[in-house]
């Protein structure tokens, strides 16, 4: 009878351990947000020195700089990087479930199902709806979409394969459904949900903030305590099992919490593509595949993109503020053709 030995290695690859070079990176990425924030509050049409921002930061400031500092800048810089993180962290779970270089909230149906809620929540409510509301509304049409997808491509088990290509039908069909919604409703909240769509996150305020904010650090902390579980997805089924993973338990649960991040992004910013897209890409470029570094550096860098699209956004064409959407747009469609290019060359 042969005998078989299972030889556990120090670091397996379902890890989530991080080694030195990671660390360094994501510190790296930490202080350029950090760094990237405080630029970002001092700049505007009014211009306010750094040494003044950091004063104002602890409560010394200038009272009309701690003002415009407090109360305008920070909450819209804040929310940028929460929407990018969020965003950014569901793309790279759709990439490791999914395994697509491809794969992104935008692409398989949970943004366009999110958004058509959220028009339509904002289309039919004269003008009286909150906003502390539109993440919910968001998460119901993001998971709706999800459940679509999910039911369609069922067939004695999930195929990754079937999933992105029915994702990207009912994404389709949830885009139309969303040109409905806005032919529908009163012109003039008609005109307030296209500047939505476009993805900005002009006229963010504390509420904002405090409404993303449990959502985001929530499903983030949910995730990176099941990198492990990621890393062996991201392998093949077979190789999942035969680590232990539930396959089909656990790859539910991941697209719920990657439905729910993405949702929540989008209701409180808007239709901001590509983020999803971008972010895991480079991250994975900076600190490899394993999803214990992974997952917080795609994090940092789709906050950094948000933020960076936002301050160009608002600085540029001043008077006009621009909405964030159209630079990541910009950024993320050649990006996206690039990445199409290079899948089909190998």
């Amino acid at each position: 009878m042969s005998r078989f030995v299972v030889v556990r290695s120090q670091r397996p690859m379902y890890s989530y351990q991080m080694d030195k070079r990671s660390i360094v990176i994501q510190c790296l990425l930490l202080l350029l947000l950090v760094g990237v924030s405080v630029v970002s509050i001092g700049l505007g049409s009014i211009q306010i020195p750094v040494v003044q921002v950091l004063k104002s930061l602890v409560g010394m400031g200038d009272s009309t700089h701690q003002l415009v500092i407090l109360e305008l800048r920070l909450p819209r810089i804040v929310v940028a990087v929460l929407v990018g993180a969020s965003l950014a962290v569901s793309g790279a779970i759709l990439q490791a479930l999914i395994r697509n270089p491809l794969a992104s909230p935008d692409l398989v149906g949970t943004t366009n199902g999110a958004t058509a809620a959220a028009v339509a929540f904002i289309a039919f409510s004269n003008g009286s709806y909150s906003i502390h509301w539109l993440p919910f509304v968001a998460l119901i049409g993001g998971f709706f979409a999800a459940f679509l997808t999910y039911l369609a491509s069922w067939k004695k088990g999930l195929s990754p394969f079937r999933f992105a290509l029915i994702g990207v039908s009912i994404s389709t069909a949830m885009a139309a459904l969303t040109i409905f919604f806005l032919i529908s409703g009163p012109l003039y909240l008609a005109a307030q949900a296209m500047g939505w769509m476009s993805g900005t996150v002009y006229g963010s305020s504390w509420d904002h903030v405090f409404t993303l904010l449990p959502w985001t650090v929530g499903f983030l902390v949910i995730t990176l305590m099941q990198a492990r579980t990621l890393n062996a997805q991201e392998l093949g089924d077979d190789v999942a099992k035969g680590v232990g993973v539930a396959v089909e338990r656990k790859r539910l649960l991941m697209i719920a919490v990657s439905v729910a991040l993405a949702a929540a992004a989008v209701g409180i910013g808007g239709g901001i593509g590509f983020v999803g897209l971008m972010a895991p890409h480079m991250a994975r470029k900076l600190v490899g595949s394993s999803f214990g570094s992974l997952l917080p550096a795609s994090a940092l860098l789709g906050g950094l993109f948000v933020l960076l699209a936002d301050l160009v956004a608002r600085t540029m064409f001043v008077p006009l503020d621009v909405p964030a959407g159209v630079f990541t747009a910009a950024v993320g469609a050649p990006f996206f053709m690039f990445l199409l290019y290079k899948s089909r060359q190998g």
